[in-house]
């Protein structure tokens, strides 16, 4: 008996494969897909054009900018834990290379999303075609090579019958919890449109099982008997925390064994900002609780980070000589940084079996005293922010406080890049595992309203407060139409401060007078110094008016108390919504403890650059390199 087939085209084969993949995981399932997002030009209208608009079945959604459409998907899969996401289609050229960045977003934060671009013809007989970018060593080779670094896994479908391979290949890669972020497959566009018999098989239901697999026993068994022999342990919860839907077992082990917690950019809300034991943010840009505690703690339990330089101070937060490393990831890769004990598998799972193993076993009660004064400290401390009424124009703190305090508990907010980060982490005030979302992996500008309208699609019930600073809104906000267009609200919340606020800081603390980070006209040919008090000349720029142009509902405040009355009012609307307001790009919240390694020029003829390279060099000291000892190099096991 002939197997029964199903003649389409390539294109068509495609999007009826992904409407038939479904992800499970403790029993759930749900369809992995959730839509298509696509801006279409010569490389992929007549091909997945074509298939999606005969195929509808496969929501489609209109984007405006090609990278702005990646970072929806990626904080949309982002907020699905993982466990759905879109995908993304672009013709050949600009509109594939204007994913790259978006590619390198996902993938850096471990989130999947499938990019489809178009790709040179196979056939290659009118090469070369528009936007083709030519090479005199190859003919197989296409703008689409440069997605090759950033996606976790890449093809380029030169023939029909690939996709036979190279589909379920794209979703093994995309729905592993080790392995995700972005996959590309290159969609030449004359092989988009060619039909091939396709097995029926091919188009039926598949569900992707997402394991909760659980680390050696023997590493679990080590793992306890150093957790008891410490005596100033902390966590140090990561974004797999949440991703793991572990959030109740990180609380039931931290109130089981009294253990501290300190909380990555995306761990933040892995535990509830009022708990006892939270410590609130780790690292460079941390909390003094955080900080003082790392600094002398003698084992830091990781779970779900990979340890990025901001989360470890650049290697200055943990300083007591002897500190060792749990590492609980579901990576090799990350569960073995820092010379770890690796614990390979979902925090879910192992934290509970960890829990087992510690039955009976507390912190001391001094320890745990200590933990929970400084947590008590920390609160007043944002409390004193919140309430700075700073003027003429306000801090950025007190507008986050008011952010905070006045959005419904259950909302969303979201912020990527600029001195917001910094702010947020150390002062929101995470009141659940998706109250704070942000995209700090690649700390990409722009992500900040796409990645709303993302968020949105995927808790339309939530409201979604996108934070975003000037710099970022000019570069990517188009994606409020969008929003309009679909009818997801958003609120945004645009805080005008002249310029690179983050970066002025960080040029005036290297000493070189926020150099080129500030919106003025330049002076005989020289933009003018980034010191506060400085005259300039403000560029006439009406951020206000353009978001209006853009169909968003638009209000402007003076002080804090019209950002408030503001904040009340976005409440009523029924479309997307820009608060704008000016505040001061010098008012900053203050650094607590804590160290980001960003080098000096050596050799300067700047005073102030000479006094800052030598701040930087007795900072630099501090940096560890976490070798184990002679015995744990050489214990036997997996555990080693």
């Amino acid at each position: 008996m002939s197997e029964q087939t199903r003649r389409v085209t390539m294109a068509q084969a495609l999007v009826a494969f992904l409407q038939k993949q479904y992800v499970g995981r403790d029993g759930v399932e749900q369809a992995f897909f959730a839509g298509c997002f696509g801006i279409f030009g010569h490389g992929n209208v007549g091909g997945i054009g074509q298939a999606l608009q005969q195929m509808p079945e496969l929501r489609y959604y209109q984007a405006r900018n090609e990278q702005a459409m990646v970072h929806a998907a990626v904080a949309y899969a982002k907020v699905k834990n993982r466990l759905q996401t879109l995908v993304c289609t672009s013709s050949i050229g600009p509109g594939a290379t204007n994913m790259i960045t978006g590619a390198a977003t996902a993938t850096i934060n471990r989130l999947p999303v499938l990019l489809l671009p178009g790709d040179i013809f196979a056939r290659r007989n009118v090469a070369p075609v528009l936007q083709q970018l030519e090479s005199s060593q190859s003919q197989d080779f296409s703008v689409n090579d440069c997605f090759k670094p950033v996606s976790r896994y890449w093809d380029r479908i030169s023939r029909p019958e690939q996709l036979l391979t190279a589909l379920p290949e794209a979703l093994r890669v995309l729905t592993s919890p080790a392995e995700t972020g972005a996959v590309t497959l290159g969609l030449p566009q004359d092989v988009q449109t060619e039909a091939y018999a396709y097995p029926e098989a091919f188009f039926h239901k598949r569900v992707w099982h997402v394991p909760r697999n659980r680390p050696d026993r023997g590493a679990l068994e080590r793992a306890a008997s150093w957790i008891r022999q410490s005596r100033r342990p902390m966590i140090v919860a990561g974004g797999g925390v949440i991703y793991a839907e572990a959030t109740e077992a990180l609380r039931r082990f931290v109130e089981q064994t009294g253990i501290p917690v300190g909380e990555t950019m995306a761990g933040k809300g892995s535990l509830c900002y009022d708990h006892p034991l939270n410590l609130g943010a780790i690292g460079a840009t941390g909390t003094f609780a955080a900080s003082r505690i790392a600094k002398d703690a003698d084992l830091v339990i990781g779970i779900g980070t990979r340890y990025s330089d901001f989360t470890t101070a650049s290697k200055t937060a943990f300083q007591q000589p002897g500190v060792r490393f749990i590492n609980l990831n579901v990576t090799e890769f990350d569960a073995g940084k820092h010379h770890a004990l690796p614990l390979v598998g979902d925090a879910q799972v192992t934290l509970s079996e960890l829990a087992q193993l510690l039955e009976g076993y507390q912190v001391a009660g001094e320890y745990r005293s200590m933990v929970e004064r400084l947590h008590a400290e920390w609160d007043t401390e944002v409390e004193r922010i919140y309430g700075l009424r700073h003027t003429p124009l306000p801090s950025q703190g007190e507008l986050i406080g008011a952010v905070n305090e006045l959005s419904d508990p259950q909302a969303i907010m979201v912020c990527a890049a600029g001195s917001l980060p910094g702010d947020l982490h150390k002062v929101w005030r995470a009141r659940h595992p998706k109250n704070y979302h942000l995209e700090y992996g690649y700390s990409c500008m722009g992500y900040e309203i796409a990645g709303g309208l993302g968020i949105k699609m995927a808790a339309p019930e939530r409201d979604v407060y996108v934070m975003v600073g000037d710099g970022s809104y000019l570069m990517l906000s188009g994606e409020i139409v969008t929003s309009i267009q679909e009818g997801y609200k958003l609120i945004i919340v645009l805080l005008d401060n002249g310029g690179y606020k983050s970066i002025g800081a960080l040029s005036r603390s290297l000493g070189q007078e926020g150099f080129g980070t500030r919106y003025v006209y330049s002076q005989d040919g020289v933009l003018p110094s980034d010191a506060a008090g400085t005259a300039v000349k403000a560029l006439p720029v009406d951020l206000a008016a353009n978001a209006r142009s853009l169909g968003a509902a638009v209000l402007e405040c003076t002080d804090y108390q019209e950002f408030v009355d503001a904040l009340a009012a976005a409440k009523q609307t029924d479309h997307t919504t820009v608060i704008a307001i000016h505040n001061d790009r010098w008012q900053d919240i203050p650094g607590y403890e804590s160290w980001w390694d960003v080098p000096v020029a050596e050799v300067s003829e700047v005073p102030t650059v000479q006094a800052a390279r030598k701040a930087w060099e007795a900072m630099r000291a501090n940096e560890r390199t976490f070798l184990p000892s002679d015995d744990e190099f050489n214990t036997e096991g997996p555990a080693r």
